[in-house]
């Protein structure tokens, strides 16, 4: 398998896995307070990496002050802000209105490409970006717009900018830093991050009440979310165009959708079909092969 194609296959594995984290998170949130389950989440993450990491590589790398500013500006803004903002938002706003901003998120991150990278995407990279923003639009799209609270859909706006962010700060990391070492920082600063609310709300919830099956679920949460998805995604992004790993975001909602439907039995309409082929043949336009100049 080519360099590029490993590169496709690992950023469609990170929003499969991502995706699967919508209906994991679902039933997490149900039995534990919110900092308190991101806490163990990040906890089990790093008690997951931390071994691996100095099995393959001797530990965490040697990085400059800058580049660990990066990497904690990266964590706190997708994964400390993109999880509390979603979650205060969808608490103000209706499903609808945040799903159609999430779904804004390829856009979101072809634009900074253009503004930071100065990557111009040119006529295949609009039009692959153009089908990547409708077909996520069509995905989240379960039903009619509501008119939800402006303050909400800020919240959710918010959270989605801090997303794009995340996708693409990895460009500002080193190209040495390989993905399992990125990975497993961005674990361990998002435990600090987390860390006091969770003490916080650990020391008011009877962890006796926890059985087997959430536990399953926080070591999913925690091995397959936070370490197996950074590792894939921080792999593929570092080798692909930003534009491109824009278009690979969309599967997200995608895969969002499928473990919906599979485990938590929620019906799959035509538009959600018609999302799917819009996602997949942006995907295909924006990877096929370009013309040397």
């Amino acid at each position: 398998m080519s360099v590029p194609w490993k590169a496709y296959a690992s950023l469609t594995g990170a929003m499969a896995i991502v995706g699967s984290s919508v209906a994991v998170g679902k039933a997490v949130a149900l039995t534990l307070p919110l900092y308190l389950a991101l806490g163990l989440r990040f906890g089990i993450a790093c008690g997951l990496a931390l071994p691996l990491l100095r099995l393959r590589e001797g530990g965490l790398p040697r990085l400059t002050a800058r580049h660990w500013a990066v990497l904690f500006v990266q964590t706190a803004c997708g994964v400390f802000l993109f999880n509390v903002l979603l979650l205060h938002g969808l608490r103000l706003t209706d499903a609808a209105s945040a799903g159609i901003l999430t779904g804004t998120t390829p856009a979101w991150i072809g634009l900074a490409a253009l503004v930071f990278f100065r990557e111009r995407p040119g006529v295949r990279g609009i039009l692959g970006l153009g089908l990547a923003c409708a077909g996520t639009l069509c995905v989240s799209m379960l039903g009619e717009a509501g008119s939800g609270s402006l303050a909400g859909n800020v919240l959710v706006l918010l959270a989605v900018l801090g997303e794009a962010a995340f996708l693409l700060l990895r460009k500002a990391l080193p190209p040495g830093l390989s993905a399992l070492a990125a990975s497993t920082a961005v674990s361990c600063l998002g435990l600090v991050q987390f860390l006091p609310l969770a003490l916080w709300q650990g020391a008011q919830f009877s962890f006796g009440s926890l059985g087997w099956e959430q536990w399953l679920l926080l070591g999913y949460y925690g091995g397959g979310v936070s370490v197996l998805a950074y590792v894939l995604w921080f792999y593929g992004v570092a080798r692909v165009p930003a534009v491109l790993a824009g278009a690979f975001s969309g599967l997200l909602p995608v895969s969002a959708l499928f473990f919906s439907w599979a485990a938590l039995g929620e019906p799959v309409g035509l538009r959600h079909v018609l999302g799917c082929g819009c996602v997949l043949a942006a995907i295909a336009l924006l990877s096929g092969p370009r013309k040397r100049s």
